[in-house]
């Protein structure tokens, strides 16, 4: 599928995303006191690193791949392990925009947040400096709920009081809240890919305002925010007519987009969802209201789109 054409010249960046170390894949099991890993050769691989209960809540029987991370347990000390479900990966070059709902209880999160993949490497965006950040696909869904990754251990919630021992609470998004995907293949995923790299790269390299050092200085609603940027870098990869402040306006206004008879034969879109994977340290989440009257007057062609009825109000 042919790429749409665009005359910015190239964009250049830095900043490649660590890739966790991948340790072992196969059946999640327990029994006897002992959690285990059932390799395809048919051995217990024992971890000596604890495995987060969130992961037997959904997995357990269910293939899965493990990797370690180099953060470690608050409480044993260990490296964490990170367990993501063994799925095939796509084969075509694609972009996965992810809008997140809404997370209960927090203001800032009154609107969800926008995060976006391209070809398999995560970058999100945010007004924490911590959460600037370009990372794999199983980071971004699957982290557990440990070390900095979670909340305070009182309150539940982001506290950077310990420098030494922060909690960041951004453990992996699908346990956070459900999230709606569109993905896109046709677009110039390596021009995007070098774009959101640059943003990542700037915002990581900006000086701290030392009155707030874990906030991202140059964030602003309105032109600086997880949706100004994607937006600004989707423009640049060709889609250069799409538009929206908020998360879920952006969402809805891309898939409009995308899907314009000037697009078709450039352009595959589909849509999906990835529900939430409940567990105890996070409520359920819920979608933000639609509030451009366009993009609710749009429903018509947004419903043609394969997979939209797992997104769209019914």
């Amino acid at each position: 599928m042919p790429n749409l054409p665009n005359s910015d010249g190239p964009v250049l960046g830095r900043g490649i995303a660590r890739q966790p170390e991948f340790v072992v894949s196969g059946v999640l099991g327990r029994g006897a006191g002992a959690e285990y890993i059932q390799s395809d050769e048919g051995r217990r691989v024992t971890m000596s690193e604890p495995i987060w209960a969130g992961y037997f809540a959904h997995w357990l029987s269910r293939r899965v791949r493990v990797y370690r991370l180099p953060e470690r347990d608050y409480c044993s000390g260990a490296q964490i392990l990170l367990l993501a479900p063994d799925e095939p990966a796509p084969t075509q070059p694609y972009i996965d925009l992810y809008y997140n709902e809404c997370l209960p209880g927090y203001l800032s999160s009154l609107f969800g947040h926008l995060a976006i993949n391209v070809d398999g490497k995560v970058f999100s965006f945010s007004e924490t400096l911590n959460e600037n950040e370009e990372m794999s696909l199983e980071e971004f869904l699957y982290r557990p709920a440990l070390g900095e990754f979670s909340g305070h251990p009182d309150t539940h919630t982001f506290n950077v009081d310990d420098p030494k021992r922060p909690y960041y609470e951004k453990f992996g998004r699908r346990f956070m809240r459900a999230i709606h995907a569109l993905r896109i293949e046709g677009l110039d995923t390596a021009r995007l890919t070098e774009r959101l790299r640059m943003d990542v790269t700037m915002i990581q390299e900006t000086p701290p305002n030392p009155r707030r050092p874990h906030k991202y200085r140059d964030f602003h609603f309105l032109h600086r925010s997880c949706t100004s940027i994607i937006r600004d870098a989707l423009r640049n990869a060709g889609l250069r007519e799409v538009s929206g402040i908020l998360p879920r306006e952006l969402f809805l206004n891309i898939a409009y987009q995308a899907t314009r008879p000037n697009k078709r034969g450039f352009l595959s879109v589909r849509a999906f969802r990835l529900d939430q994977l409940k567990v105890p340290e996070r409520a359920h989440s819920r979608p933000s209201p639609i509030m451009n009257p366009l993009n609710r007057l749009r429903m018509s062609r947004l419903r043609s789109i394969p997979g939209s009825s797992e997104i769209l109000p019914r």
